[in-house]
């Protein structure tokens, strides 16, 4: 099966003139499958290194903490104006030029030995995480209907995937090898990305026809700055210091004459309009509990692993033992993908939703007994990678069934800054009990036993209230005739449909049973 689609706005490129060439399904999503699992393993890739970075670079250790801090704002900055670029100028072309930034980013910390290069290198491999949300939009533009659910299930997955196995790998090469290393090699697998999408993912697809909202684009990148460093930084600064409250309160101000303007504008960065809808809207809520969820695995088990066994509550792992345990968390989360692509198929999006969040509570309580021995970490981070699997691979679809073809790249962005949003309010919320609930055996002061079973009660509140707006995702969705995935027989025959929305349900028909050739023809969805 191969790809091809006009422009929604009616006029044709040479890009588009040019002759078909044929594209295999399962080339294009091992290809977007691994350049996100490249991009994801960006994300992790020095949270082994960070404990050492303060004598290496000759920093203070407050100051070190940029290095992560610097990747989470790059990474949900960067992620909706880039969704937005690949909508009008060509997604592909957007994936190449963030693998591009990612190799940048590798290139300057391969020759960083002080921190504000470390920063602006990590600040760069950030915007790689966009890959992911553009990547499931070219899913949408290339696949057939009856395979698109497969690919979105596997590609969303790589988000935790690439995270779970890179990070053994990185406290490998922190540990024995030089640190340098690890950019050397996140610097080859771009290039290596890069290459793939090159040469498999196809070009084309549908575009809109607006222009881009620079202001819009500004307003959105200094709002999630402010909002999210005021939540991230909050347990450090302290939550009635100026610079917290000038950061949540300038945030807040800043978004709210952010949307007034982008409900202005005739080409705003993010249709809040089509936001506002139902399955969008509650899609993206329980997404930020799911995001919330997610990230216990991330934080709290590794320091229940790596803690002294003296302190009563640790297991006394050392860094690449607990990255190896919690390793399978992420193996899973792909092994679940074709299953929840087959439940999406046969129930809706939103049932699986609804089993992975329920999945990812259920397991919290039962984190509440299940935390003295090694296989208990093992076993609860497995039951929740079940439960972020199935609703990774779920979001994007209630999204894509939700909006204009030509905004798929866009609100899939915006999907995706509500798990990071979601993650970092996890990160303040729970280390500030983490840190008010501690024990100290010798030199080490660690969170109890008490403490960590606090964290596992509020994440599991936490899920009910994302089960509840999951619940509230209509069933029977509204017939948006110009929903980039619609379902069979929601665009009456009977109902005039516009050019431009005509273009934008262009899907793409499989191969021929019993042919070997790839043809290339597209049929429109009305």
């Amino acid at each position: 099966m191969s790809a091809h689609t006009d422009r929604t706005d009616g006029h044709e490129t040479p890009e588009d003139r040019s002759p078909p060439r044929p594209v295999s399904d399962r080339a294009v999503v091992a290809t977007l499958a691994a350049t996100g699992l490249v991009s994801a393993f960006m994300m992790t890739l020095v949270t082994p290194l960070v404990p050492e970075l303060p004598a290496i670079l000759g920093a203070r250790p407050s100051d070190v903490q940029w290095v992560l801090t610097v990747t989470l704002l790059a990474a949900a900055v960067s992620t909706p104006i880039a969704g937005r670029l690949g909508d009008l100028y060509g997604k592909k072309r957007v994936v190449l030029i963030l693998l591009g930034l990612v190799g940048l980013g590798s290139v300057i910390a391969m020759f960083s030995s002080s921190l504000i290069p470390l920063v602006v290198a990590r600040a760069l491999q950030g915007t790689g995480i966009g890959v992911i949300p553009v990547g499931l939009s070219i899913l949408r533009d290339t696949l057939h209907r009856d395979r698109l659910s497969g690919g979105i299930a596997l590609v969303s997955a790589t988000l935790g995937v690439g995270g779970a196995v890179g990070l053994p790998l990185s406290a490998y090469i922190a540990q024995y090898l030089d640190w340098h290393l690890l950019f050397v090699m996140s610097g080859l697998l771009s290039v290596a990305g890069a290459l793939l999408v090159w040469r498999v993912v196809p070009s084309g697809g549908p575009r809109d026809h607006g222009s881009f909202d620079l202001i819009g684009a500004l307003g959105l990148a200094a709002g999630l700055v402010a909002l999210l460093l005021g939540v991230s930084e909050g347990n450090t600064w302290g939550w009635t210091s100026p610079a917290t409250l000038g950061c949540l309160i300038g945030g807040v101000v800043v978004f709210a004459i952010w949307g007034l303007y982008e409900l202005r504008v005739p080409s705003p960065l993010i249709d809040l309009r089509v936001a506002a809808r139902r399955p969008v809207l509650f899609t993206n809520i329980a997404s930020i509990t799911v995001g919330f969820g997610f990230f216990g695995t991330v934080v709290m088990f590794p320091q229940i692993l790596e803690s002294p066994t003296g302190t009563g509550v640790g297991l006394g792992q050392n860094m690449l033992v607990a990255g190896l345990c919690l390793m399978p968390c992420g193996l899973v989360m792909w092994a679940t993908s074709p299953f929840a692509a087959r439940l999406t198929r046969s129930r809706g999006p939103r049932v699986p939703l609804l089993i992975g969040i329920i999945l990812i509570g259920v397991t919290y309580a039962v984190s509440l007994v299940l935390m003295t021995e090694v296989w208990h970490m093992i076993l609860t981070s497995v039951l929740i990678g079940f439960g972020v699997g199935f609703a990774y691979a779920a979001m994007p679809n209630l999204i894509m069934s939700a909006v204009p073809a030509s905004e798929t790249a866009a609100s899939n962005g915006l999907n995706a800054v509500m798990r990071t949003f979601g993650s970092t309010v996890a990160s303040a919320v729970l280390g500030a009990v983490m840190a008010a609930h501690t024990v100290t055996s010798g030199t080490v002061t660690t969170t109890s036993a008490a403490g960590f079973r606090v964290t596992f009660v509020i994440s599991a509140a936490v899920t009910v209230v994302g089960a509840v707006f999951t619940l509230l995702i209509p069933r029977h969705r509204p017939p948006y005739r110009d929903a980039s995935v619609p379902d069979a027989g929601e665009v009456p025959s009977a109902a005039p449909v516009r050019p431009a929305a005509r273009a934008a349900l262009v899907t793409f028909s499989p191969r021929r049973a019993g042919t070997g050739h790839r043809g290339r023809h597209a049929t429109a969805r009305q």
